[in-house]
């Protein structure tokens, strides 16, 4: 399974924003952009002018990386989406938030998005009682999402069952407290996402 290995920080200084790809480091001083930023490379502090075109792929490339995906994965994505009835960006916000590897982090099973992919990929997540191992699964309303039961003995679930009590999940999912369990059980709302990126200029990248 193809994945990003090199350095994460180096995504969000080319971004010039929090991508927040390294969970709570992101808010502190170490986080990357706040000691330089600017962009990496020794052409990081070149100031260039940017085209349209430009913009919508740095628009693109965000989205992108927050979610963790390559290209093929991510193009095929926003396919899917626009083959769907409705807005196509509202869609395709839908689609990547419903992703199983989302869906971790946002219950507060993992710390960011990376460490859900992995957590689900080391097989600790059940789906409605089985085990599945696909980070791109796309969960429905009602699907139930717990830590398997030979895994709730694993520390990082024991830390992060403490950490939950300061976790707000977004409308669509809800907390069993007190449980490494959580539930869909609505559609997620673009808005409520608050990413740092306009979808539009994604539908329109991908239009041309």
């Amino acid at each position: 399974m193809a994945r990003y290995r090199d350095a994460v920080c180096r995504l969000c200084r080319r971004e010039m924003t929090k991508l927040f790809l390294k969970g709570d480091r992101c808010i502190t001083a170490k986080c990357a952009i706040e000691r330089r930023a600017y962009a990496p490379g020794q052409h990081g502090q070149r100031r260039t002018k940017v085209t349209e075109y430009g913009i919508q792929l740095r628009e693109k490339q965000k989205m992108r990386r927050i979610y963790g995906l390559l290209e093929r994965q991510f193009r095929n994505t926003f396919r899917a989406a626009a083959k769907a009835k409705g807005v196509t960006g509202d869609n395709f916000i839908q689609l990547l938030e419903r992703r199983l590897d989302n869906a971790v982090y946002r219950l507060g099973l993992a710390s960011n998005r990376i460490q859900g992919r992995q957590i689900v990929g080391h097989r600790h997540i059940m789906v409605n009682g089985k085990i599945v191992n696909l980070p791109s699964y796309v969960l429905k309303k009602g699907d139930v999402v717990e830590v398997a039961p030979k895994s709730k003995a694993n520390k990082h679930f024991a830390s992060m069952l403490e950490k939950r009590a300061s976790i707000t999940p977004p409308h669509w999912l809800s907390i069993t407290e007190g449980e490494l369990k959580g539930q869909v059980i609505d559609d997620p709302k673009p808005e409520e996402t608050r990413l740092p990126v306009r979808e539009q200029l994604i539908v329109e990248f991908y239009s041309k």
